[in-house]
């Protein structure tokens, strides 16, 4: 360590040095003499988390012209190159040498050459900036240590909103997860996002897009599944909010695929997490507790009527970064669907931008990143060190033409596997690729999926088995079309987890279906009256909750064919599957192709 300890003073100061030296971490001093000999930087900032750290960073992010201050004090603006506007799906590896169905892999010696190769003076004559991270509360046993290496420092400016700095907790020889970042020269068809989840290492080249880049995020969660399914517990890709009922308060994960109203729904009550959730069972209780201390969210579609918590904190003073949105000629910023006045002019991550040319504003997957702190809604527990109670875990879906709007599960299991399991949900701009088509995406989390799914849900059934209060299970889809049109309008959320938060309280009964348990209409016609002050009629209903049996069954066969084919498949679910399957053939032979609710309520 002390040889390692004399390559860094020819980087950073005494002073810091020092205090390096205290946290007597000689893993994380080797990490760093190496990151810097491969990248090779002209210089070294070590943020420590000081404000004066903060500060330092937020003003190179500006000389560096990665960030352009606006008009409100605290704002700024972020363009990525344009073909960088999301996550990379094709250029995101896991190293394994066995594939993994459904898992980007690469072999371990191959992706290692090849990261180490495009690493290899990324820095030269840049600075390399250093941050040091919690995921999860400061203190507690959700805690994760990580380090963020970049030459960026848009990328730990974002850090520094969205975790918690933690230095001082890295004394002792303790375990971290590590973060190695370049912009190189941005040639997207070098851009490389290798994970090597054996050393809890995550290599990441030739992109800004916070999802490639900004470590502790959605890359962190590659490793983080790992070592929850190592540990016996739960990293998801879940809000986390408390919902207000009649008997109390209660606390629900929710599970959306990006631009799929997760957000829309943490807004809705009091915002812990808008992403992600560490679950672990603490005495036979379910606990969550958000990994972040920030919001990275989707701006597209914000409007001051929709959306009036995020719309206040994007036009406050106080940090935001804006990224891949529209700089108007004032200073200002425009996105599309805000229900603003589209400006003339103006210059996007394209550059200088017209009414006229017949290009959208904003890109579909511009951001905002704003710390937790800025909501006016966000709960007092949202930095607990003891988690709170889930009771429960809903799974959202984007589905045009099948799913009923709300539906329960009759169990963990079969929650787990006929909803959570079982989700395909129309892509969204988040990811590189085609929009609106079908995808496969198991609790919305198969992007970030680092090993089978036969482990990772092994995991999550033996979980539900460790606990004495099961969390309810819920299956949301806010985009049921009738045709073109819609049938719930965006505010129609509040019903739905109203609804499941009585199911949780049993206050309210439900209908028992094939696929679940769904509402009574007289109940559905109560709550949007008192919720919303809106008539509710029978035709709604029946249009949202007739069960197309035909559509289900042939959903199922299609899940059923590709858990098939894992030959390590646990049991429960190909039998939740197959049970499900039985039943709706049953009721097929019963009804036809489609139920209506009102018929199953007279049986």
């Amino acid at each position: 360590m002390e040889d390692d300890l004399v390559f860094l003073k020819s980087f950073v100061s005494g002073d810091v040095i020092k205090k390096l030296k205290s946290l007597n971490n000689q893993y994380l001093i080797k990490f760093l003499t190496e990151s810097i000999k491969l990248c090779k930087p002209e210089s070294v900032y070590i943020s420590l988390g000081t404000e004066e750290d903060k500060e330092y960073v937020r003003k190179k992010a500006l000389e560096l012209k990665e960030e352009i201050p606006l008009k409100t004090k605290g704002h700024t603006i972020h363009f990525d190159h344009p073909l960088d506007q999301a996550r990379a799906r094709e250029d995101t590896f896991i190293l394994s040498d066995t594939k993994i169905p459904y898992v980007n892999t690469k072999p371990r010696d191959e992706g290692l050459k090849e990261a180490i190769s495009l690493l290899d003076g990324s820095m030269k004559g840049r600075e390399m900036f250093i941050g040091f991270y919690s995921l999860g509360p400061r203190g507690s046993n959700f805690q994760i240590l990580a380090v963020q290496v970049t030459d960026s420092p848009y990328v730990i400016h974002s850090e520094n909103i969205l975790y918690r700095n933690a230095f001082e907790d890295f004394s002792g020889n303790k375990d971290f997860l590590k973060f190695i970042h370049s912009k190189g020269n941005l040639d997207i068809k070098k851009r490389r996002i290798i994970i090597d989840i054996q050393e809890n290492t995550v290599y990441s080249v030739n992109t800004t897009y916070a999802g490639n880049s900004v470590g502790l995020k959605k890359l962190a969660l590659r490793l983080t599944v790992v070592k929850a399914i190592k540990e016996g517990w739960l990293s998801e890709h879940m809000a986390i909010i408390e919902f207000e009922g009649d008997k109390g308060v209660h606390y629900f994960t929710a599970s959306f695929p990006s631009g799929s109203g997760k957000t829309s729904t943490a807004m809705i009550g009091r915002l812990i997490s808008d992403d992600l959730a560490f679950i672990k069972e603490i005495n036979g209780e379910p606990r969550a507790v958000n990994p972040e201390i920030g919001v990275f969210g989707i701006i597209q579609g914000i409007n001051e009527k929709d959306d009036p918590i995020i719309w206040e904190v994007l036009h406050k003073p106080g940090e935001v970064i804006f990224s891949n949105v529209l700089m108007t000629e004032d200073g200002d910023v425009y996105w599309e669907g805000s229900n603003l006045n589209k400006p003339e002019r103006g210059y996007n991550y394209e550059g200088v931008w017209t009414k006229d040319n017949g290009k959208p504003a904003s890109h579909p997957n511009a951001r905002f990143t704003v710390p937790l702190t800025s909501f006016k809604n966000l709960d007092e527990n949202f930095d607990n060190p003891n988690g709170v109670l889930i009771e429960g875990i809903i799974f959202g879906v984007r589905d045009y033409t099948t799913l009923v709007p709300l539906v329960e599960a009759f169990s963990w299991s079969h929650g787990i596997v006929t909803i959570g399991a079982s989700m395909e949900s129309a892509r969204t701009s988040a990811v590189i690729g085609k929009t609106d088509e079908l995808e496969f995406n198991p609790m919305a989390i198969l992007d970030f999926m680092p090993v089978s799914l036969s482990v990772y849900l092994s995991n999550y059934l033996d979980f539900g088995k460790k606990l004495r209060k099961v969390p309810k299970v819920f299956g949301f889809n806010y985009f049921l079309k009738d045709g073109d049109r819609f049938l719930n309008s965006k505010e129609d959320k509040r019903v739905w987890v109203k609804w499941a938060v009585k199911r949780v309280e049993d206050s309210v009964d439900a209908i028992h279906t094939p696929i679940g348990l769904i509402p009574y209409f007289e109940d559905l016609q109560s709550l949007f009256e008192k919720i919303l002050n809106k008539r509710y009629t029978k035709d709604n209903y029946e249009k949202q909750f007739t069960i197309k049996l035909r559509s289900y069954l042939e959903k199922t066969e299609r899940i059923l064919k590709i858990y098939s084919q894992f030959p390590d498949i646990p049991y429960e679910v190909i039998n939740e599957l197959k049970i499900q399957k039985t039943r709706l053939i049953d009721y097929i032979n019963q009804y036809g192709d489609s139920v209506s609710p009102f018929k199953l309520v007279r049986q």
